[in-house]
């Protein structure tokens, strides 16, 4: 898929946490707070607990938490643990919001 049709079509994006840990919690709270503020009804987000299934982390390979994951065109996209600075987020997971939708 390309950009164009990604942005169109909206982000899959997973984020791995491990339970109620206040790591985990801000990342939940900052993540969707980016998504609605850059990606509004352009996004997926699924949260998975790594608490109710410990070998999930095995098979997808996540070795620390939290760990958001973007998946495009065959791209694997990371960011681990501090999720709070937005830019930063979204330039690591390529993601361009551009001047037109980018809020300060």
């Amino acid at each position: 898929m390309n950009r164009q049709a990604e942005e169109s079509t909206g982000y899959n994006l997973r984020l791995y946490i491990a339970g109620q840990a206040p790591r985990s919690t801000a990342a939940v709270a900052d993540l969707r707070k980016l998504c609605e503020t850059y990606l509004s009804g352009r996004y997926r987000l699924d949260v998975i607990d790594l608490m109710a299934d410990p070998a999930r982390a095995q098979r997808d390979r996540i070795i620390a938490v939290p760990t958001l994951v973007r998946r495009s065109s065959g791209a694997v996209r990371r960011v681990i643990g501090d999720l709070s600075n937005s830019e930063r987020v979204l330039s690591r997971l390529a993601i361009d919001v551009g001047p037109k939708t980018r809020r300060r």
